[in-house]
């Protein structure tokens, strides 16, 4: 499956569990009264997060080929802080775990988590409506740990800086609690050190990943 199928698979996948959970509630919701987005608020939110990084995810000096890292699907914890009823603060927080598979020649490089701790400064619309979507751009720091060399004698990846940039929406259900929809894409590079058949070899990767995301909200 190619890399745009993917994408495409995994946005209707989140636009229908959207969807479903819109319209789940969406009866109750408009009878009850909701909190609205104001300055000096905390919102916390639980999503369950599909990470799907770049298709063509390296070059280097392996030969020929590039590598492929498989996607991860884990739950995502972020906290959001309102500097005033439009602008927040997002620090978001997950780990997920990839295989690395070389493809011509086919050399299996093993697996490695990604922490990667994210900082977006948002912009929300309409702040005291039920349906308030938000864009957001930040930076982010990625620490890989928890190297699988596979058949690479060893292997290890560069920690490093990158960008990230958001879109998504929340939905007021009831009180302080809402629906959440989320997408980002973080540029994000590194450098793999690894050793394949006593050769040391460099790979310079660009992950590039995009992060959709469904979830809960409450804000305090």
């Amino acid at each position: 499956m190619t890399l745009t199928r993917k994408l495409m698979t995994t946005v209707a996948s989140c636009a229908v569990v959207g969807t479903m959970m819109i319209a789940a509630t969406g009866a109750q919701a408009q009878e009850a009264e909701f909190k609205t987005k104001q300055a000096g608020d905390f919102l916390i939110r639980a999503r369950g997060i599909a990470m799907v990084p770049a298709e063509d995810t390296s070059t280097g000096d392996i030969a020929t080929g590039e590598g492929k890292l498989n996607n991860d699907y884990v739950p995502e914890v972020d906290l959001s802080y309102f500097i005033t009823d439009n602008i927040a603060l997002e620090l978001i927080a997950a780990t997920t775990k990839h295989d690395l598979k070389w493809q011509n020649p086919d050399i299996d490089l093993g697996s490695v988590n990604l922490l990667p701790p994210t900082l977006t400064l948002q912009y929300h619309f309409m702040p005291d409506k039920r349906f308030s979507p938000y864009v957001g751009a930040g930076i982010n720091y990625t620490i890989f740990y928890n190297e699988k060399s596979g058949s690479a004698s060893s292997i290890s990846y560069d920690d490093g800086f990158g960008y990230a940039f958001q879109a998504g929406f929340d939905y007021a259900i009831s009180g302080p609690w809402s629906l959440n929809v989320d997408v980002k894409k973080v540029i994000l590079d590194t450098t793999i050190h690894t050793n394949v058949g006593g050769t040391p070899r460099t790979v310079d990767a660009d992950l590039d990943p995009w992060v959709f995301g469904v979830g809960v909200g409450y804000r305090f």
